[in-house]
């Protein structure tokens, strides 16, 4: 990466600071441009889900795998409920959605409550496992709370065998009443569903798979307990990699927590942060981390910055810590502060191999938390910092109520914040595409086909706040 004019300024850059020049390009389509990564995460895009409780589920996992990120589960989850998840993602169909289902004497209220998990907007209603129909939202207007959904469900409905070729799903469903075909096995029982545009997806997108062609998912642990004990589960529970995650990285008895765990050899990478600087990243690989976590602050649950004045812009952070890495074989994540897709490319810019974001993703359909309305009746989902009063006295429900009470004195970030559902993008694949699309549209700009020739070939420039306002889109008029 380069500076315009070769003028690298003396302070430190945000996003927002930076700019991205054109470069001659023949780079003909936005397709042309590989987004896979090469350090060993197995992502084929460059996006890894934080492990935020309010983020980071199996519906998540699943969804974000089958398009080429990776979701790292938070290090709250118990073995049980991480063994669980990692099942469930590592049993999924590599191109067909897992659906929702009702059984015929559930209610509308039932089905009301269960549509909203997944972004195809439909329940499938089976017996015995074999589908009889679909509930849509439309499908409940006007109809009492306690009818039956048999009474409901549209009868009507496209239906495949699973591993039909998606381009004739797509077809299929031109003209379908309900815009999602349901995909059964040899037996008639449902397999999952498809939509036209997950159709589409198939073929843009190539998922992240593990040697033996199942979907990826990673886990956090932290650096109390037993550390050693805990990372040695989550990859025997089938892990495809391994994250140690505490606010301050670079710290002994996070050195020491890396170094425990890398002495197991437990065969996937081991992640680990997070840091801000060249001397940070250093020593966490010199412990035995591959990929170093960056960012101190950046995140929109974080309030790190103004309880501490701990941190650093982001944008200088990832470049600092990316070349140290370089210099070591090893990469980095750039962890916050991404608002935008612009951001994400600017991150690989700097050299990140991936790109780590939470509380955007909280407000889709896919997120753990349940889908409320506020008092206009908009769609929201609720998210929190993992340093919060919310996450901390999730954390620390097995300490006394003494050690309990100690440590709500030092929480830190935001417990609760509204994530409201984009009626455009309302999917987290919706974020995806946008987030994709911005950065293959970036690479064409640079004249770059992979993220590596992104990073040798970007010119960036500084920008005013003026600079960075002007960019934006004015689409309600002057």
């Amino acid at each position: 990466m380069n500076f315009l004019d070769g003028h690298r300024p003396a302070y430190d850059l945000t996003y927002d600071d930076v700019f991205i020049v054109p470069n001659h390009s023949d780079v003909a389509s936005r397709f042309d441009v590989d987004l896979s990564t090469n350090d060993g995460s197995g992502t084929t895009i460059p996006v890894v889900v934080a492990n935020m409780t309010a983020v980071a589920g199996r519906r998540m996992a699943e969804t974000v795998a089958r398009r080429g990120g990776i979701v790292v589960l938070p290090q709250d989850l118990p073995i049980t409920a991480v063994q669980r998840t990692v099942d469930f993602v590592k049993s999924r169909d590599l191109v067909v959605d897992t659906p929702v289902t009702l059984e015929p004497d559930d209610s509308v209220s039932d089905a009301l409550a269960l549509i909203s998990k997944r972004a195809h907007g439909a329940a499938v209603v089976t017996f015995e496992g074999r589908p009889l129909g679909l509930v849509t939202e439309s499908c409940c207007e006007g109809v009492d709370r306690f009818a039956r959904v048999r009474d409901i469900a549209i009868t009507d409905f496209v239906k495949a065998p699973v591993g039909t070729n998606p381009r004739d799903v797509f077809d299929l469903l031109e003209h379908a009443s309900v815009d999602v075909a349901v995909l059964t096995a040899d037996d008639g029982t449902l397999a999952g569903v498809l939509t036209r545009t997950g159709a589409i997806r198939a073929g843009i997108y190539k998922p992240a798979l593990d040697g033996r062609d199942r979907l990826r998912v990673g886990a956090a642990v932290g650096i109390n307990g037993d550390v050693v004990a805990k990372a040695q589960a989550v990859a025997e529970a089938g892990v495809d990699l391994v994250v140690v995650d505490t606010a301050h990285g670079h710290q002994a008895k996070a050195l020491d927590a890396i170094k425990s765990i890398a002495s197991l050899d437990l065969g996937v990478p081991l992640v680990a942060g997070n840091v801000v600087s060249a001397d940070g990243t250093r020593d966490l690989v010199n412990a035995g981390a591959s990929i170093v976590k960056v960012g101190v602050g950046p995140g929109a649950m974080c309030t790190t910055r103004m309880m501490t004045g701990v941190g650093r812009p982001q944008f200088s952070a990832v470049l600092e810590c990316a070349s140290a890495a370089r210099q070591l074989g090893a990469h980095v994540w750039a962890d916050g502060g991404v608002r935008h897709p612009r951001d994400v490319a600017l991150a690989l810019a700097a050299g990140a191999s991936n790109v780590m974001i939470g509380s955007w993703f909280a407000g889709t359909y896919e997120s753990p938390g349940d889908l409320l309305r506020d008092r206009d009746g908009k769609p929201y989902k609720e998210s929190y910092g993992m340093a919060s009063k919310r996450a901390v006295v999730a954390r620390t429900a097995a300490d006394s109520a003494f050690e309990r009470a100690r440590k709500a004195l030092f929480e830190e970030g935001i417990s609760t914040s509204r994530m409201a559902l984009d009626p455009v993008r309302g999917g987290v694949e919706d974020l995806l595409d946008h987030i994709t699309s911005g950065v293959r549209s970036t690479c064409t700009y640079v004249g770059a086909s992979t993220l590596s020739e992104l990073h040798d070939q970007v010119v960036v420039g500084i920008q005013s706040a003026a600079g960075f306002a002007e960019g934006h889109p004015l689409p309600f008029g002057w």
